[in-house]
């Protein structure tokens, strides 16, 4: 009972300091997008889950599926003292294939597409900054959609950290599925 009340006393005045942000990014597999952002310093908490579609609280089979207009995204909450929205967005692009129009990586499909929900200019500008340096140094379109927040659904809790909770099923998915393969091979250039 004590300690609650030293963390009230004591640490709570420290967060509400803090300048705490969110946002949500869909990269194809939600597992994998949730082990780069984690291991980030200033990321306080990453949970995957679904966005940007018209059904309410769905599955992960309705959504693979295609008929809840969900993408597979995670929520990425943050320090904007200590992490840039600029060093999220780079990961984010360095992370994924964006020029991958049919999902990413062996993931097909609508629910597996790159893509960025949000409805503050100040991160749509970023992202389209960064797009429009990959377009004109790759001499292909970015196939990343930016989409308008509407929803985000935490997925059900065996995705949540699921590749801390079953680290050889989840490295052997991430190889057999290409993904550091295919980052290395398009070597993304935001320079």
């Amino acid at each position: 009972m004590i300690f609650r009340y030293l963390f009230i006393l004591v640490l709570l005045p420290l967060f509400s300091l803090a300048k705490i942000n969110t946002i949500y990014l869909a990269g194809g597999c939600f597992w994998c997008v949730e082990e780069v952002y984690e291991e980030i310093e200033g990321v306080v908490n990453v949970q995957s889950g679904y966005s940007g579609g018209h059904v309410e609280n769905p599955s992960y089979r309705e959504v693979v599926s295609g008929n809840t207009g969900h993408i597979e995204a995670v929520e990425i909450v943050f320090d904007s003292d200590i992490v840039s929205l600029d060093t999220l967005v780079k990961s984010f692009f360095l992370n994924i294939d964006p020029f991958d129009s049919n999902g990413q990586f062996c993931d097909k499909g609508y629910s597996y597409k790159s893509a960025i929900f949000s409805n503050d200019q100040e991160f749509i500008d970023k992202v389209n900054f960064y797009i429009s340096k990959i377009e004109t140094n790759h001499d292909q379109n970015v196939e990343t959609l930016i989409l308008p927040f509407k929803n985000f659904y935490l997925a059900e809790e065996y995705h949540q950290d699921y590749y801390k909770k079953n680290p050889i099923k989840y490295t052997y998915y991430k190889y057999s599925c290409g993904r550091e393969q295919r980052i290395k091979q398009i070597n993304i250039n935001l320079g």
